[in-house]
């Protein structure tokens, strides 16, 4: 399949800080990717800066989708361009019921099966972590995007809504043939997932890009992260 996203050795800075050093990833359309990382590793900065948060500023390197650079692109463009990101803290929209916002971002009416009892409620206001959670894959999934990432989807979760969220985004791959870049530190979501690759990340850096997610969640839950950065995922 032809590359969809590709990242040629990004750095990021903040408040002169820097946060991503050297990273390099490519996601192939239809691909589902796992990036894994201890907290703080800066996953989540590299989900706001695909998705185009200004807060952040690229330093070198450059972002390309669909061979197109899109380093210097406004979050709304990339949106329309088909990036589309569930965040790990989703605002609260007062105001705004659910079920005014789908038809709005979505080209076909969308299908809700679950989650239902969320559409008339004004957006994040007093909802639950789950809730949060499925209110945001819905909006993603609205949204028909050609890369969908998917930021700790899976955290606070119990099982049921876990494999709610889990059927409904194998369910929305198998129609629209979304590629798929999940973000956790948990890693749960992988097992009914089945990433066909795994990226592991810590201090800003992917240290290991690997096939196998099965062989890579048992090493880190055997020898945590720590080991990773001694390349344990790869002697091992």
């Amino acid at each position: 399949m032809p590359i969809l996203l590709e990242i040629k050795n990004l750095e990021v800075q903040a408040e002169g800080k820097k946060i991503l050093k050297g990273i390099n990833l490519q996601i192939r359309k239809g691909q589902v990717q796992a990036l894994l990382g201890p907290n703080a590793s800066g996953k989540s900065t590299l989900a706001q800066v695909i998705a185009g948060d200004q807060r952040y500023k690229i330093s070198k390197g450059e972002i390309l989708f669909e061979n197109k650079n899109i380093s210097k692109l406004s979050p709304e463009k990339r949106v329309k361009l088909g990036i589309a990101l569930a965040w790990q803290a989703p605002p609260t929209i007062k105001g705004v019921k659910l079920s005014s916002l789908l038809p709005k971002i979505s080209k076909k009416k969308p299908q809700i099966n679950e989650g239902k009892e969320l559409l008339e409620r004004e957006i994040n206001v007093n909802f639950s972590g789950g809730e949060k959670k499925i209110s945001e894959l819905l909006q993603v999934i609205a949204l028909h995007p050609k890369l969908a990432i998917l930021d700790e989807i899976d955290s606070g979760l119990d099982i049921k809504k876990l494999e709610y969220i889990s059927k409904t985004i194998r369910q929305a791959l198998k129609k629209k043939k979304i590629a798929l870049l999940i973000i956790t530190h948990q890693g749960q979501l992988l097992n009914y997932l089945k990433p066909d690759r795994v990226n592991v990340m810590i201090q800003g850096k992917i240290i290991c890009q690997e096939k196998n997610y099965k062989k890579v969640l048992r090493i880190i839950k055997k020898y945590g992260y720590e080991k990773c950065k001694k390349c344990k995922l790869l002697a091992d």
